[in-house]
């Protein structure tokens, strides 16, 4: 099974019903609910996209929403190695860093799914859009 890390803006797309992302993100979440898949995010992920969500939708809905999440993706801890390697990093903005540092903590992490590939051009790991991998696996 592929593990896939996904980036933030995959899963606002998905849950904050974002117009024209949400059916490619949401086709790569269906992925994982069948165990096709295994999605991983950071712990930083979760709490920004509590932070995101609460924005546009009911705080009941963002905590249904964020029950959901962990339900189907593994969420790497952002623990201190992670922080230290991510500060010694090339990576010009902390926050990317400890996205990348995070998925390449995982030996077996396949790739990462993003719609902004400039955060990411100088990731170790394969780095796809949305579209860029759902082509890979219908091949």
């Amino acid at each position: 099974m592929k593990n896939i890390f996904i980036d933030i803006n995959i899963l606002v797309d998905i849950f904050a019903n974002r117009e024209p992302f949400v059916f490619k993100s949401l086709t790569i979440y269906n992925l994982a609910i069948k165990n096709k898949i295994q999605l991983h995010c950071s712990s930083n992920t979760i709490t920004t996209l509590h932070y995101i969500l609460k924005k546009s939708i009911s705080e009941e809905k963002t905590r249904l929403a964020l029950e959901h999440v962990i339900k189907y993706v593994t969420v790497i801890p952002v623990d201190i190695a992670i922080i230290k390697k991510s500060l010694k990093s090339s990576h010009k903005d902390f926050e990317d860093a400890i996205q990348i540092i995070s998925a390449q903590s995982i030996n077996t992490m396949d790739c990462i799914i993003t719609r902004d590939l400039k955060d990411y051009k100088n990731a170790e790991i394969n780095v796809f859009t949305p579209d860029e991998f759902l082509n890979t696996i219908t091949k």
